[in-house]
């Protein structure tokens, strides 16, 4: 049986091996086993490599609720050592250090300053432009509310004015700014011995209030305290802790 199956062709590669059991079967004899080369080139197919997790090396990872400064670690593979340049051709960092070979990229320092973009209109540059917010590299612009000297000649002798004390005196209009900045004019101040509280002077305008017998007093542009009195209690406190 088993040569009249093979030469009528009829059976080939693994269903030939299953027939040829089939008739061990039949005649009552034991089944005939495939050979040790078939075997093996089956259990090649297999994949018996052990597969490495990279994120189970190590110590298994503690739990989140005892997670400390004290035992926290970097994630395995995430730390690199640092690349090694100019060290030889056979590394591929050599020779030109991955910058070419020629050109403006390749040459020591920075070839562009920050911002550039090949000649281009830089993105500062493409941006919309407000009023009073100026853009671009060393822009740095303080905005003051405007007091002319000619509004102080509505307060009287001798008093304190700041920019509340003129609103309230309805000598100013309300501001939209925070700080405030004393102008001079062509109206001469006439009232004496003010105290003047503002966040800057122009030169003209601390003339005329100190000839007139006043005093100008420079506020803070963060806190509006007078400059000079926000150390002195720290200074004091200095002084307590020492004696």
């Amino acid at each position: 049986r088993r040569g009249i199956l093979v030469e009528m062709g009829l059976l080939r590669g693994s269903s030939l091996m299953l027939a040829l059991c089939l008739v061990q079967f039949s005649d009552g004899l034991r089944p005939v086993l495939p050979c040790i080369r078939c075997s093996s080139s089956s259990s090649r197919s297999a994949t018996t490599m052990k597969v490495f997790d990279w994120k189970t090396r190590g110590l298994p990872a503690p739990e989140l609720e005892t997670l400390t400064l004290g035992n926290l670690k970097k994630a395995p593979g995430s730390a690199h050592r640092g690349k090694r340049k100019g060290r030889g051709i056979s590394a591929g960092q050599g020779k030109s250090c991955g910058f070419g070979d020629r050109g403006q990229k390749s040459r020591s320092g920075s070839p562009t300053r920050p911002g550039f973009e090949g000649g281009q209109i830089p993105l500062y540059r493409r941006l919309p432009k407000f009023v009073g917010r100026p853009t671009g590299p060393g822009h740095s612009k303080k905005l003051y509310e405007i007091v002319k000297i000619s509004s102080l000649n509505k307060m009287t002798e001798g008093s304190e004015v700041d920019y509340a004390a003129l609103l309230e005196a309805r000598a100013v209009s309300k501001s939209k700014y925070s700080i405030c900045k004393v102008v001079g004019g062509p109206e001469k101040l006439s009232v004496k011995g003010l105290t003047v509280k503002a966040h800057a002077f122009t030169a003209s305008a601390r003339d005329e209030i100190e000839q007139q017998g006043g005093n100008c007093v420079v506020l803070s542009r963060t806190t509006h305290k007078p400059l000079g009195v926000e150390e002195a209690p720290a200074e004091e406190a200095a002084s307590t802790e020492e004696s």
